[in-house]
This record gives structure tokens, sequence and C-alpha cells, in this order.
């Protein structure tokens, strides 16, 4: 098909659309040039494919980008801090195609209906063997976040995606919400499920006795006569951000000078092309790529920042790409370098979107995949109610899902206010769709469930706002501690995220009423990081009321009213 001819053919199937009409999305793939959208042939001699934050999805799913994604301080206006249509125009990608759908929230419902559902791990296989038979030698990076965010693998403390990751071909591999089923399971994964397969590399874990290492710091492979070295750096604020007593023993954080140490000795050692394999958020990665030199490309994970294209940013010795692949298995990053003479002459890079309807389904990690299902498939599909609206999470106050989580616990618990984490992963369900179990728990599943109902007073609440929006507003983003902002039910309040900390939330209202400082009121939540806390699990709460209502409105937002952000173009 010539491209004038596909270009009218995309026009009558947009008006299709727009009448209602289903379309087959292989058609419109197909008429989008799709035959060769997988096509990527070979560019250079060192290869990196990379994923992150899958987030134990092991199907196919749908996930809708956020329309709210800001930056601050040096970084509005840039990526990954671009939603919508600024995404679409930063990086030339044509409205309404496949990509737009893949990188934006636009047009969701239809398109979804459209293209159908992304990620999968039995179509990320093909893709990864389709890529790979070209590029001899290539490594699979897996940017961490993978052993935690569906039932099965809390059920199975990660096993499922221990398996399907050995079988996927991983070869280097970082972590975050790995430490949360604790040191000790992971420590046995990485020293008998991994062993002699995938390394688990973090230079910025250390035993909080003598500071010395916990997991390898970085491998150095040799790839078509190039040496190569991969570093791994973790979440630096799993402590923080997550239970302090899951890793009692170690020690986390940024560490730019023991980064730059670990560099240098790669490079000491011969390497040619040294890549961190990151999950500081790209904020962090685009800062550390000023501060550290020698290192040619940061691929990073944890903000699931779906960014088309790398950032170069330019240090004292050099200049280092920083790459961010998404979320939910939904992409696929290609990164080739040319070396020679030693020295990286040039680049290619692509953010290849795993259509399902696109790559046929590998035959034996489909097989793995039902094997480790089948014993929990009949909890997994139990139908709790319909949605009558769009169920999402992604966006940095609020989503649907979360208000869906917010207003049960407080309907259950009889509560006034209710606090729900500020969590980014979890899939996105269609309006007239059945909330099954397994969608619930895709929302929920974590090792510290429980619900809880306290008594906070106003100027408790007022603090706690604060405190979150200082983790996420910080113009520092060495001083943002990961997630979006803290899903609140019940109180409207005002945010001005430019403000100084202490000072970015006001006119808090509950029932048109201003809060007061010193009364108390019941406040619903979850997800508790001390130790010892017991209660109820999350998913039994908002289950029970799912089964009572059987069929969910759609959801009214309780967002907070942003102040001061009127041009930020990461804000639709």
């Amino acid at each position: 098909m010539s491209s004038m001819n596909r270009r009218e053919f995309l026009q009558i199937l947009a008006a299709a659309s727009a009448a209602g009409f289903a379309l087959n999305s292989r058609d419109l793939l197909a008429a989008q040039g799709a035959d060769k959208f997988y096509d990527l042939p070979r560019y250079g001699n060192v290869h990196f494919l990379h994923f992150t934050d899958c987030h134990a999805q092991l199907l196919p799913i749908h996930f809708r980008e956020p329309n709210v994604n800001l930056g601050f301080g040096s970084a509005v206006g840039k990526a990954p801090h671009l939603v919508g249509e600024h995404l679409l125009k930063a990086f030339n990608i044509k409205p309404g195609s496949s990509e737009a759908h893949a990188f934006t929230y636009l047009d969701f419902e239809q398109a979804a209906k459209t293209y159908g559902k992304v990620g999968g791990f039995a179509h990320l296989a093909t893709l990864v063997k389709q890529v790979r038979a070209g590029r001899p030698g290539a490594l699979l990076l897996d940017g961490g976040d993978t052993w935690q965010g569906s039932a099965t693998a809390l059920w199975t403390k990660g096993q499922d995606m221990v398996d399907a990751c050995r079988l996927l071909g991983v070869d280097l591999m970082a972590g975050h919400w790995e430490f949360t089923l604790g040191h000790e399971r992971v420590k046995e994964i990485v020293e008998k499920d991994f062993k002699g397969k995938i390394e688990f590399l973090a230079q910025n874990i250390k035993t909080t006795d003598f500071g010395d290492p916990v997991f390898s710091p970085y491998s150095l492979r040799e790839m078509n006569g190039v040496k190569v070295a991969v570093i791994g750096q973790a979440f630096p604020y799993t402590p923080i951000a997550n239970p302090r007593w899951m890793v009692p023993d170690w020690t986390f954080g940024i560490q730019d000078e023991n980064m730059q140490k670990v560099v240098n000795e790669a490079r000491a050692k011969g390497a040619q092309v040294v890549v961190v394999l990151s999950h500081n958020g790209m904020d962090v990665d685009l800062k550390m790529a000023s501060r550290v030199t020698g290192i040619d490309a940061i691929m990073g994970g944890h903000t699931h920042d779906g960014v088309p294209q790398p950032v170069q940013i330019k240090n004292a010795k050099g200049v280092t790409l920083v790459t961010n692949a998404g979320s939910n298995g939904k992409f696929l990053g290609v990164l080739d370098f040319d070396v020679k003479g030693g020295k990286v002459s040039g680049f290619k890079y692509r953010l290849l979107p795993v259509f399902a309807n696109l790559l046929p389904a590998d035959a034996e990690m489909a097989a793995l995949i039902d094997k480790v299902r089948a014993p929990y498939k009949a909890k997994l599909d139990e139908k709790l109610a319909v949605s009558e609206g769009l169920l999402y999470r992604r966006g940095n106050f609020n989503g649907s899902w979360d208000q869906l989580i917010l207003d049960a616990m407080m309907e259950v618990r009889g509560a006034e206010i209710g606090f729900s984490p500020g969590f980014r992963w979890g899939t996105t369900i269609l309006p007239g769709q059945a909330i099954t179990f397994e969608h619930l728990m895709d929302q929920t599943a974590i090792t510290y469930p429980t619900s809880t109902l306290s008594e906070l007073t106003g100027d408790q609440i007022k603090g706690v706002l604060e405190d979150v929006g200082d983790n996420l507003f910080n113009p520092d983003p060495y001083y943002q501690q990961g997630g979006d902002m803290v899903r609140v039910g019940g109180l409207t309040y005002a945010c001005n995220p430019n403000a100084k900390a202490g000072s970015r939330i006001s006119d808090m209202r509950l029932n048109g009423r201003l809060l007061d400082a010193t009364r108390k009121y019941k406040v619903a939540g979850w997800a508790p990081v001390g130790e010892g806390v017991s209660g109820e699990p999350i998913w039994d709460v908002v289950g029970k009321w799912l089964r009572d209502k059987k069929v969910v409105t759609p959801r009214q937002l309780n967002q907070p009213t942003l102040i001061g952000l009127e041009k930020n173009p990461g804000l639709a």
C-alpha cells in the first residue's frame, strides 16, 4: 500500500471508528505499516534490550498513560514530564496512530478497543527472540519491579516471575519492589534460582555493619569483540518508601561517588561501553548523568515513563543517554551502539510498544504462564462487579481505580477521610468490563496490605499531605522519594507544587467546612510501613464492597485544586 493510499485508508478507518464501527486492530495496524513496525535492522556491534516495571503482569493488559505528569524546576516542559499532545509534538508522533495510543492517554477508550491489549510475556518473548536474532550477543536487561504487582506473584513469592524471566532470557537485573518479599527471599532467589543464569546487580546496596556490597555492583561482558560493563542501581529510597523492617541489614541511597568509582573501575578493566541499569526514576537519572562521567547510557525505570527517545545529557567528560522504558511489559527498549577504535561512534534507539494483536504468543512461554496460573484460576476469575466507567491508576494526584479504593474504604470502615498510597502500578479496565478478583489484586497485591482506621487531627492530616508533597514536588530530584501523591478521599484541598516545603497544601475542607486543626477525624488507609500492624487486607475490604455493589458507577475523581500550573505541559 502506498503512503498516500495508506493515509486515505487511515482516514476512512478513523471515520468508521468515530461512527462506532468495530475495527480489527490487525487491519488498522497493517494500514499504518505494521508489517514493518517490528522490522529493526541491526546497527553497530553492541546491543542492549531493556524492559522495566512489568509489575508481574504475565498476560496482555490495558494500561492508560497519565494525563498529569508534572515536572518542576529545570524539569518543566521536558521529558518525561510531557503528556498528551505535548508528548506527540515533542517526539513527532502522529495523532491517532498506534504509537500515540501506546505513549499517551489520548482517546484511550476508543484506541484501546481499536488496537487491543499490550504486553504479555508470551508476546514479549516473541519480540525479544525476533530482535535478538539479528543482534548476536545482545544482552536483555530487566530494570526491576518484576516480582510484585499481581496475585500470582504475591502467592508464589515471586516464583512465577522468576521462572518467566529465566525463560525470557534475562541476563541482568536491578531491583526495588523485589525487596518487599523480604531480604531472605531475595537472597534465596539470587543465590539459587538465578545462579549461573541471571546476575542481580546493585552498586548502592551495602550491609549496615561494615558497608560490604550485598550484590555484585557490575558485570563485565564481551560482545562481538567489545568489552561492555553493566552497573546496577537499586531504588535508592527503598527503606523509606517501603517497610524498613523487610531489609533491616541493608543500606541504599543514590551514592554518586561510589557510582563514579565503579564506572572508573570498569573502564580500567577495559570496558569500552558502560551502561547503568537503573531503578532511580528518570529525574534522578538525568541528574546523575550530569554528575557522573564515563557512562554511555542509563537505562532507567521506577517512574514508569514511556519516553520514545533518549535524553542526551552533557557532563564534564562527554554525553550520557538517559532512557526510560515504561511499565507493565508494554514496551521493549532496543539500544544499539556502534563502537569503533574503543569508543562509541554512534547509537540508535527504539522503544517498541508490545501490541499483543501484532505479535504471536511464544508457545513455550504461553505454556509456562498457563501452568503457573492454573492452581489459582478459579479465584482469579471471580467476577466481583461490573464497572460502568474506565478504571485506571496512573497520574500524579488520583486515578479512578484509586478513587474506587478510597470510596470503598471509607464506606466499609465508616471513615470521614481516606488515604490511599500513590502507587504507579496497576492495570486498566474498560467501561462495561467485569472487575475480577485478579483486577483488584493488580491494584493491591503487596506484602503489607493491612487496612487501617486511625484518628488524626487536622494538623496531622496537613502534615501527611505536606510530607508526601515534598517527596513528589521537591525541585531537587535527589529529594524525591518515589511514588505519586497520596490519594485522598472525602477531603478537598488546594495544592501549589511550586511553593516551599510546608506551604504547598491549603484550603483543606470536609463537606465544605475548613478542617479544624485540633479536631480528630476518622481516617481510613492501607499499606502501613510500620512493623506488626494487624488487620484485614485491603483486597478483602474492597472485595466485600464490590460484591455488594454488583455494578459500580463511574467514579468522580477527588482532585485537588492546583495552583500555579496553568501552562505546565505535564498537565492536560
